[in-house]
């Protein structure tokens, strides 16, 4: 069972502090996913230093094979000693999935993780380890496709101690924070930025401390085509349809003359809808097999505008970007973000007349481009993406 994992990381920054203490350090091979958060001792350089080679050290000897007794050997002996408390400290979690769904947590002295399975907070058996006079907590379970696996720094705990709560927002009520706001819908990112807002909120907009959350989702791999613009040479329209359709997945059709083309080849008629559920993007059309088809460059823009807001983290942008709405963008955002593990674009490369027009904005001849900003937008997420060429 190959599978895919859907993770997000976000963090808030100790009010005042340019730096973040706090590290996720994300491995994605073949046979195995990892992931690493770190939170350095105090907060600012020392911490942001702290942090990076933790995770860095961890995640890159555990995917070359290392022990986790090797790995933490490695830091006791390589991370900077504080000078004000004669100590080199980071703690660390540490969540390794294999493409069979067996989970390998380890942690040291950070939040325990939280693991829902069925949207359910479920116990996770824990045994203790002792490395370097290190008491780390070790624990393998089984987990299945939709199961949500959460972990979080200490900054997240006390979220607003000394301000709106005297011993902060305390474990507990985090679990409880998570149940409440879990279901089959909720996605890593939206998670991630529902705790940060609330832990924003806690700390009354003035961090006191780094907190930082990572949240991974196991999904099946389910593929997605897209197929923009027509190719530069028309005998090769029959070659890029049936690419598209016998892919295995979900299928996406962009521009009007894209889509009559995939229309005409398939024999499959096209049904042009004409409400505007959104009047700054085209309306979108019908093809059966195909789930979704828009117009092509002025819809792409707008997908890579709510892409951009839905992936740029920070402070300022806890508020999680709603994909509820049924336009053409709003609908192929959520397609490429939310539904899809991975995506493979067919690229045509003929030039539209309509663009040519000297009435048009020139953006829209940057249609190339948009496609590679996409890409890369895409790739922040973990997810793989490939581009053919016609």
């Amino acid at each position: 069972m190959k599978l895919f994992i859907d993770e997000a990381h976000e963090s808030l920054f100790k009010y005042g502090e340019e730096l973040c203490g706090d590290k996720v350090e994300i491995v994605r091979q073949d046979d195995f996913f990892l992931a690493v958060l770190a939170d350095g001792l105090g907060s600012g350089v020392k911490a942001n230093i702290l942090s990076t080679l933790t995770s860095k050290i961890i995640a890159t000897m555990l995917a070359k094979g290392a022990t986790l007794v090797e790995a933490v050997e490695t830091i006791a002996s390589t991370l900077p000693v504080c000078s004000e408390r004669g100590i080199a400290y980071s703690t660390f979690t540490i969540v390794k999935i294999e493409n069979s769904g067996m989970v390998y947590l380890a942690e040291f002295d950070n939040p325990s993780t939280v693991y829902l399975k069925n949207n359910i907070v479920t116990p996770i058996q824990r045994d203790e380890l002792s490395i370097e006079g290190k008491t780390i907590y070790i624990s393998y379970f089984q987990a299945e496709i939709n199961d949500m696996i959460v972990s979080f720094s200490d900054g997240v705990v006390h979220a607003g101690v000394g301000r709106l709560l005297d011993l902060g927002w305390q474990y507990d009520n985090i679990v409880g924070y998570i149940k409440e706001n879990m279901n089959s819908e909720v996605t890593p990112r939206t998670l991630c930025r529902k705790l940060l807002a609330s832990v924003n909120t806690l700390y009354m907009d003035k961090p006191g401390d780094d907190s930082t959350v990572c949240a991974m989702r196991i999904k099946p791999i389910k593929p997605l085509t897209v197929m923009v613009g027509p190719p530069m040479n028309s005998d090769l329209d029959k070659v890029v349809v049936d690419k598209l359709m016998y892919n295995q997945g979900l299928k996406v059709v962009c521009g009007g003359t894209t889509s009559q083309i995939v229309s005409r080849i398939t024999g499959k008629e096209l049904d042009v809808q004409i409400d505007y559920e959104n009047p700054a993007v085209p309306p979108t059309a019908k093809i059966s097999g195909i789930d979704l088809v828009t117009e092509g460059v002025l819809t792409l823009r707008k997908c890579l505008e709510y892409m951009k807001l839905f992936t740029e983290s920070g402070q300022d942008n806890l508020e999680h970007f709603a994909l509820n709405k049924q336009d053409g963008a709003t609908r192929l955002t959520r397609i490429m973000l939310e539904e899809c593990t991975e995506i493979h674009f067919l690229v045509g490369q003929a030039l539209n007349p309509a663009h040519q027009n000297p009435g048009m904005p020139v953006s829209l001849g940057l249609k190339l481009n948009l496609i590679k900003d996409l890409a890369k937008e895409l790739q922040k997420t973990g997810k793989k993406v490939s581009i053919e060429f016609f």
